[in-house]
């Protein structure tokens, strides 16, 4: 048995290979899988006992923006995750440790940060870029946001993620093979948490989250 266990989530296969040879030597004997897409991600994350990073990308099939961390961070929330993205800027790193990232590794980083990056969080710690400064910034709407967006459970992640694919209640009550009155109660409580008024004020705030993902 492994001592340690990553997962490493993005859709590029030699991006992945390359993380992995880095990562891999972080620590002694390391496991590590791979995913091409969210929902392989979720699969292997669901089926593997004491994961102890997923490290992922915010761009790939099956999830849109930061709606797979927010799920990831609401249905695995012991699992440290650290966004590995080609994005720099600092909104969206900021955005991703407000919704639990435990550290933001940009793509263009040598492999001596990524290991650096690596080990912070093994340890307990946070890891952003250098001279990344995560408390200079005034409080906005899309903090706000997000701080909501982090009170939705697992399900409702999950039913929002849907209605951002424009699924109808039916349609998601299939999708997670649940009654269409569970999905309308569901739809209810995400209105009631990111405070809007109707599923369509959902999506857009969900999505006005994401626009800061280049």
């Amino acid at each position: 048995m492994a001592r340690y266990r990553f997962v490493i989530a993005d859709d590029h296969p030699l991006f992945r290979n390359a993380l992995a040879q880095t990562v891999a030597s972080v620590e002694t004997d390391v496991e590590i899988s791979h995913a091409g897409n969210f929902s392989d991600t979720v699969k292997i994350v669901t089926e593997t006992d004491d994961i102890d990073l997923l490290l992922l990308d915010l761009k790939m099939p099956g999830a849109q923006g930061f709606s797979g961390l927010v799920y990831m961070r609401a249905q695995f929330p012991n699992i440290p995750v650290v966004v590995v993205s080609a994005s720099e800027e600092t909104a969206v790193i900021r955005r991703a440790i407000e919704l639990g990232a435990s550290g933001f590794i940009p793509k263009s980083s040598s492999s001596a940060d990524m290991k650096n990056a690596v080990q912070s969080v093994l340890n307990g710690s946070l890891w952003v870029p250098d001279g990344l400064d995560l408390a200079n910034g005034e409080p906005s709407e899309q903090s706000d946001l997000a701080q909501r967006l982090t009170t939705l459970t697992p399900q409702q992640v999950r039913v929002l993620m849907l209605l951002r694919e424009g699924l109808l209640n039916k349609q998601i009550a299939y999708e997670l093979s649940v009654s269409e009155a569970t999905i309308k109660a569901h739809v209810s409580a995400i209105l009631q948490k990111l405070n809007v008024d109707s599923r369509t004020q959902a999506v857009i705030a969900a999505a006005s989250i994401d626009g800061e993902v280049r």
